[in-house]
């Protein structure tokens, strides 16, 4: 098991500074966004690589002697959005990951299915919730085969290149849980296209994130550590699917998803919240949800991913940490008994 942190919580810092920060919480890995929603912060002469192999290799040597090595690339993004100016440059970001995936020696690229429009035209996302009706069904249709299409094609693309792109099973996207999933790659047809296990999704659709790994089997090609916790009393009144959300002014610290699309703030009182390892699942948990992924691949590459907002960025990925390595080896222990 190959334990490390998506870097995107660290864009507020250079990529050496990034590196010592995880070596330091006693991690290998780094998992580097290139693209999508977020910019490539860490990788400034993200063309130079792609043709040069002296920035390839300039580039690889700011890993060396660090104990921290790339741990895949993430691309999270829309590349179905009807919204050109936001659609078309995620796919292309996912196919630029994918070949500097290859440049890099690196075989996994993390990104999301994506979500088109209700039908030709729309210049909007349209997320089907619940299909109890068959208009909605004609909807899914019509977002599957579109998905399909970009996907069978991207498939090749990865196959050439040697990559196995992992889909983050996120809703508001055509593919987030296993069903939507094993129906997307069995209408592309694709080969190397699979699941990125992130678990904090998974908890508040009420899914089981161990019986999803060992369910999906060998589709799942990387995994991500973030916890969620449930919010009872909220939960209770409003459910999960809870839309109270707050548009943020132009004169606010916003973060840019694409076009004029923004994060919004998350609800006051929230049914559900992102946090820390340990904080919505415990150790036993974590333990757990390793074993599955080692039963898979024992050389899984598991990133923590940290959304906790009541956290700094370096204490939140401490905590975290803590909690993983300790999951780790409470397996550990448990293989070798």
């Amino acid at each position: 098991m190959q334990l490390g942190v998506y870097n995107a919580i660290l864009h507020d810092r250079s990529l050496p500074e990034a590196l010592k920060v995880i070596g330091d919480l006693g991690l290998t890995g780094i998992e580097i966004n290139t693209g999508g929603f977020l910019p490539a912060v860490h990788v400034p002469n993200f063309d130079d690589i792609l043709e040069s192999d002296t920035a390839r290799d300039d580039y690889l040597g700011l890993f060396e002697g660090t104990g921290v090595k790339i741990a895949g690339l993430n691309c999270n993004g829309n590349p179905l959005h009807p919204n050109s100016l936001i659609g078309d440059k995620h796919a292309e970001d996912i196919r630029r990951s994918i070949r500097l995936a290859n440049r890099l020696g690196q075989n996994r690229v993390v990104t999301m299915s994506g979500l088109p429009g209700s039908e030709p035209g729309t210049k909007q996302v349209s997320w089907v919730v619940n299909a109890w009706n068959s208009a909605a069904l004609d909807v899914i249709d019509y977002q599957m085969e579109l998905a399909a299409k970009f996907w069978s094609e991207t498939d090749k693309l990865a196959q050439d290149n040697g990559v196995k792109v992992a889909l983050e099973l996120h809703p508001q996207n055509v593919a987030f849980n296993s069903a939507n999933f094993l129906e997307l790659i069995e209408r592309a047809g694709s080969k190397n296209v699979g699941v990125e296990l992130d678990a904090s999704h998974l908890f508040w659709q009420q899914m089981d994130p161990v019986a999803v790994v060992r369910y999906l089997g060998e589709h799942v090609v990387q995994a991500a550590a973030k916890d969620v916790r449930v919010n009872p009393e909220y939960a209770a009144i409003n459910g999960v699917l809870d839309n109270s959300f707050r548009r943020l002014g132009a004169d606010e610290p916003r973060t840019n998803l694409g076009g004029d699309e923004y994060a919004n703030e998350w609800p006051k009182n929230s049914a559900w919240d992102f946090v820390a390892l340990g904080r919505g699942h415990d150790v036993e948990f974590w333990t757990e949800f390793l074993r599955a992924l080692y039963e898979v691949d024992p050389n899984m590459l598991v990133n923590i991913e940290h959304e906790d907002v009541s956290l700094g960025r370096v204490e939140g990925l401490e905590i975290a940490a803590d909690v993983l390595k300790r999951a780790d080896a409470a397996l550990t222990a448990s293989l070798n008994s």
